[in-house]
Parts: structure tokens; sequence; C-alpha cells
């Protein structure tokens, strides 16, 4: 649709007259910036960067925040460090964070000297110092702090003044004279209290907040657990610096997500989508795991060499391998991935673990039992030439694999997670590697002891 509109209109061509460029620009204002910013990357690259020359300052910052980061890359390529700082100076300061942090040092220490606010340039210096994966980098310094001692009315009043510009005014926050963080208002209660009210009678006292240098996916929990819109950010001596709000933490729940499913597939997670990721970065990524599973993958040798003369004897049990380690490995896989679901939401805690193994040592037994009941079934049935004790051994290591798996696979992520390593790390192919080993010392185990004669 934006395509079609400037072509009429003959906007690149430069024919657009003053009145026309006015009132296409009241109308691509009058988009939402994320809708906007879709249309626009549907443009070609020439045509972005000369939309985004003409386009109003104010504008171009509010919708630069919502393009893909390859964009971006395009655009800093082609303009000049002044139209850069132009559009830094339009930003929320969060927003102007995550710009600056997509270019190279060199070039951000020189845009920031450009940043005409100095209050605004030293919040930005002071963000950019912060721990990438903090609390504090992810905070904006645009809210609205009131005091105790003023009235509703005059707080009502305040945020009419100064309320414009602030990236959120649906949650105020009071402090004292040193800025502490005394409590939280919300706008809901300043215009349903009495005028005269004074704010620190109907402020919330008990409040959730972070500290500057907290972990971003704590926070983002804390999000989740007290269903909040925004969270003050504290620094070492609680003074109020800034407030996360949760456009942010949707963004930090949606990289925690993505990189647990790459480590779940062992895989080094990466920042940069599938097609702008080169082939040798993602070789690199997956061929030291591929590597370590590997290594992991000869125990399993070892052990079918361990077992080589009952396999000569007994040939038919190899026959049945596959189906014992891939059930074995598929039921880890089930309950890994719950658990490393519910570590990441708080739905479970470590100390959960003797509940969790003993619901898990439940559910393994019922699974086991009718996966080995139907396994007998169809070998008696629908696979001549298997002796009956074969049978009862497949049977049986399967019902023994199913419940070791679940058990395995609601533990390791646990210990990782006392271990302060990732829980992630301990799903699919880890857990199916495992569980591949003990599925086969189960089955040689059981055949050694149930098929003597035949060895």
């Amino acid at each position: 649709m934006l395509k079609e509109l400037l072509q009429k209109e003959n906007f690149f061509e430069g024919q657009l007259t003053a009145s026309k460029r006015e009132a296409l620009w009241t109308k691509l204002g009058d988009l939402n910036p994320a809708d906007l910013a879709t249309e626009i990357s549907e443009l070609e690259q020439g045509q972005i960067l000369a939309l985004f020359r003409a386009m109003p300052k104010d504008l171009a910052a509010e919708v630069f925040t919502y393009l893909s980061r390859e964009i971006h890359e395009d655009i800093f390529k082609q303009i000049s460090h002044d139209e850069i700082a132009a559009l830094l100076n339009e930003m929320f300061v969060d927003d102007a964070v995550d710009v600056a942090q997509e270019l190279p040092s060199n070039i951000v220490r020189k845009l920031i000297d450009k940043v005409e606010d100095p209050s605004q340039r030293q919040l930005i210096n002071e963000f950019l110092n912060f721990p990438k994966d903090s609390a504090g980098s992810l905070m904006t310094v645009e809210f609205i702090c009131l005091f105790g001692t003023q009235t509703c009315a005059d707080a009502l009043q305040y945020i009419r003044k100064n309320g414009v510009d602030k990236e959120t005014i649906n949650t105020c926050y009071v402090t004292d004279a040193t800025r502490h963080l005394t409590g939280i208002i919300s706008l809901r209660t300043i215009l349903l209290s009495p005028e005269d009210a004074r704010v620190e009678d109907v402020m919330e006292r008990n409040y959730i907040c972070a500290h500057t240098h907290d972990d971003r996916e704590a926070v983002a929990a804390d999000f989740r657990k007290y269903d909040l819109t925004a969270m003050p950010v504290l620094d070492t001596e609680d003074r109020i610096v800034g407030i996360i709000t949760s456009d942010d933490i949707m963004d930090v729940i949606d990289a925690e997500k993505n990189e647990d499913i790459e480590k779940m597939a062992a895989l080094t997670p990466s920042e940069k989508p599938y097609l702008d990721t080169s082939v040798w970065e993602l070789a690199r990524n997956r061929v030291k795991w591929l590597l370590l599973l590997m290594i992991g993958a000869t125990v399993t040798s070892f052990i079918i060499n361990r077992y080589n003369e009952l396999l000569s004897h007994m040939v038919m049990l190899a026959a049945f391998l596959p189906m014992l380690m891939d059930t074995g490995g598929n039921s880890g896989n089930q309950v890994s991935t719950l658990i490393v679901r519910d570590l990441g939401n708080g739905g479970i805690e470590p100390h959960d673990w003797p509940m969790v193994l003993w619901k898990e040592l439940r559910v393994g037994l019922m699974c086991g039992v009718v996966l080995a009941i139907v396994s007998f079934l169809r070998i008696y049935f629908f696979q001549s030439g298997v002796a009956l004790d074969v049978n009862i051994v497949v049977s049986l290591t399967l019902l023994c694999a199913v419940v070791f798996a679940k058990l395995m696979g609601c533990t390791l992520p646990i210990v990782a997670q006392l271990c302060k390593v990732d829980p992630a790390l301990m799903a699919s192919p880890l857990i199916t590697t495992i569980v591949d080993a003990f599925t086969l010392v189960i089955y040689f185990a059981i055949a050694t002891h149930l098929l003597p004669n035949q060895v």
C-alpha cells in the first residue's frame, strides 16, 4: 500500500509539492509505527533511504525502532554521522541505546558527542556501560516521578504538564528528596482519589523492583510472575534510576525462548536471523556440538563391542536395538522439554525435584507398561521367527528404558540449574545420547540373565 501511494504521488521522482508532502507525512503519521515499518521493509533499499531522509525526524525515529537489524545496517552504511545523531536525538533513551549497540564502538562515541541534550548524552553513555544482559541495559528514564507530599490534584497537574514525552504514565513512582523510591501509584488511583488526598496516603508501599545489574531473565520472570506492565530499576543505593516496560520485556522473552530452542537442538545461540547468518557461522555453531555428541555416542559403540559374543549367538537381538533406543530417547525428550520449560517460567524450582521424580516414576511405569504390552503383542502376532523368551527380553527392556529415560529427563535439567548451567543444554540430543547408552546396558543385562542357554 505504501509503495503504491509513494509512486502515485511521484515521491521518488521529487515531484511532490510542499502541501502534498505535508499531507503525506500526516497520513503516514496516523498509521501504527509497527505497521508502517512493515510497509517500509517491502520497499527497495534506495527507496527506504530516500524516504527516511525526507521523513520528519520524529516520525523517522519512531518507525526506525521497529525495523529489522538488517535494514538498520543498510541505512547506517549510507547516511552520515550527523543524520544518525539526529535520529538518536528524537528517540527515547532505551531505543537510542538499542540502536547504538548495533554500531561499532568507535562510531558510537562520535555519535554520542553529537547528541544535543547533555543529560541524554550522559544517560546513553551510562546505559552502554551496563552489561548487555542486565536490567540496566533495558531500562528507560522517561517516567513520571512524584513526591509523597503532593496532593492528587497537584500530581495530576504535574502529569499533564510533563507526561507528554514519557514512555508511560499509567504507573508513577513516588520518591523522597534524595530519589529513594518510597512507593508507586497508578494513574487510576490518582484520578479516583480525593483531590486533596496526599500521594503518600494512597500509594502502594509494597512493590516489585529490579536493580541495575540484575539478570534480565530474572526480571522477565518477575514480570510474568507478578503480571507487571512496568518495573522500577534501582541503583546500589536504592535510588530509582529508570523503569523497564512490558514491550522491552517481550523482546527479552522472545530472545530467551529462541536461545533455549537453539540450545535444546544442540546449537550455539545466534542473534542473527537464519538468512543473515553466513554458512561459516552456521557450520561453526553446529559442528562443536556435533563433535561432542559424536564422542558421546562412541560409548554406545563400546557397549555393543562388549556384548559382541551375545549378539553373535542371538542375531535377532540386534533387530530390536533401533526401536528400543529411539523409544527411550523420545521418552527422555518428552519430560526434559517440560522440565526445561517450567524451570524457565518458575513453575518448578530445584527443591521440587523429589516430587517431580516421584511423579515421573509413576508416569514412566504407566507409559512403559502400555508400550511393553503393545510391543509384546506386535512381535508375537506380526513378527514370526522371534522366540518367546526374546520377546519377553525386548518388552522388559522397553519398560525399564522408558522408566529410566523419564527419571533422567527430569533429573538432568534440575541438576544443571543447581550447577548454574542453562537447563536447556540438558535436552534433546544430550538426553538421547545418555539414554541410548543406558538402554543398551539394560538390554544386554536382561538378555544375559534371561537367555543364559543362548549365549
